[in-house]
């Protein structure tokens, strides 16, 4: 399982979408947009999507961690709840992130949960252990409805795909994966810590990096 995001000044939101839009409008790409989406038709919008991320620099950047399913024991970490067990792997996901003395609002892709409070309380855990900082919400929105939430799925993919041998030479996927590797000189592969732009966090449950 791969859970992925992006990180991005607030001033910067509405005119990063305003360019993902025209991206999609100069390729006439209708509807949501999506890894499972990426197909031999639009590879040249994807490609082109992806190099548009990496153009951006430290102003847009990404973070995924990526847990091993086999790992995960439900009934002694997280009361045999696999909504809870994802949800302390999305804190993971924001926490180690959250810089000091500065201010967040998160957005979430939206998930239909059991328990009705899930953000509230990923909301109040990320407030509690980053005093010098303040979250102001955890709120979802609809994939269909947010190109940023769209192109988080896109580079929650491709690292999944690399990370996960699913590599299928000369597919869309395959195609827009390498044109991606190939703009930063090197495989998709989990990251140092400090990596800032493409950071993927393979979570080790024995612990550790």
């Amino acid at each position: 399982m791969v859970i992925g995001g992006l990180w991005l000044p607030t001033s910067k939101r509405e005119s990063f979408k305003a360019e993902i839009h025209q991206l999609r409008e100069r390729y006439r790409i209708g509807g949501e947009f999506k890894w499972q989406k990426v197909s031999p038709s639009r590879v040249a919008f994807y490609q082109q999507l992806v190099e548009w991320f990496q153009g951006k620099g430290d102003q847009l950047r990404f973070r995924c961690i990526a847990v091993d399913h086999s790992q995960v024991d439900l009934k002694l970490y997280h009361e045999d709840d696999q909504e809870l067990g994802f949800y302390k792997f999305y804190y993971q996901l924001l926490h180690h992130w959250i810089l000091d003395f500065n201010e967040y609002s998160v957005f979430v892709d939206f998930k239909s949960n059991r328990r009705r409070d899930r953000l509230h309380v990923l909301c109040r855990c990320l407030d509690y252990s980053n005093l010098s900082s303040e979250v102001h919400g955890v709120q979802a929105v609809r994939s269909e409805e947010s190109v940023l939430i769209q192109l988080a799925d896109v580079l929650s993919g491709m690292a999944a795909y690399r990370l996960n041998n699913r590599l299928r030479e000369g597919s869309a996927k395959a195609r827009t994966l390498e044109h991606y590797e190939a703009l930063i000189g090197r495989q998709l592969a989990p990251t140092y810590k400090g990596e800032q732009k493409f950071n993927v966090f393979r979570i080790n449950l024995a612990g550790g990096w």
